[in-house]
């Protein structure tokens, strides 16, 4: 999870929402991913997606089966498909998402009856992610107001 806070910093430094995703497998990271919307002006650049589509190229195909997916924002419901389409074994994130979280906040799209059912760690970490969104948008706020 420290690998994927750091990537959300680094999203944050660029003036995007701040979230960071690391996939791993058998204990070593084989991909990253974060948030990019603004920079790329695109609705799809999420951490998770990112991330996911790195793996895949990296291990040579979309079955994720024996990775780890490490968030620091609970995942959307087009995050949470994908994790579910790329078989990904297990999803620890950080900051709990009461607006459009999909691992448990809103609804848990991985309790639904889909073909794969990833396990679910949340709150991992959670005072750390939870800090680097807060002061995000503590920031963003504040230049507003100037």
């Amino acid at each position: 999870m420290s690998a994927a806070l750091e990537l959300a910093r680094q999203s944050a430094a660029e003036g995007e929402v701040p979230v960071g995703a690391v996939i791993v497998r058998n204990g070593e990271i084989v991909s990253t991913g974060r948030n990019r919307r603004e920079s790329d002006r695109n609705a799809t650049v999420h951490a998770e997606l990112q991330a996911i589509d790195r793996a895949c190229a990296a291990l040579g195909g979309w079955r994720l089966w024996e990775c780890d997916i490490y968030v620091t924002m609970e995942p959307c419901p087009m995050c949470a498909g994908a994790i579910i389409n790329s078989r990904i074994k297990r999803v620890v994130f950080g900051a709990y998402d009461s607006k459009a979280g999909s691992c448990g906040s809103v609804i848990n799209l991985f309790d639904l009856p889909y073909n794969h059912k990833p396990e679910l760690n949340g709150g991992f970490m959670q005072e750390e992610c939870s800090a680097v969104l807060t002061d995000f948008f503590k920031e963003l706020r504040e230049k507003k107001k100037k």
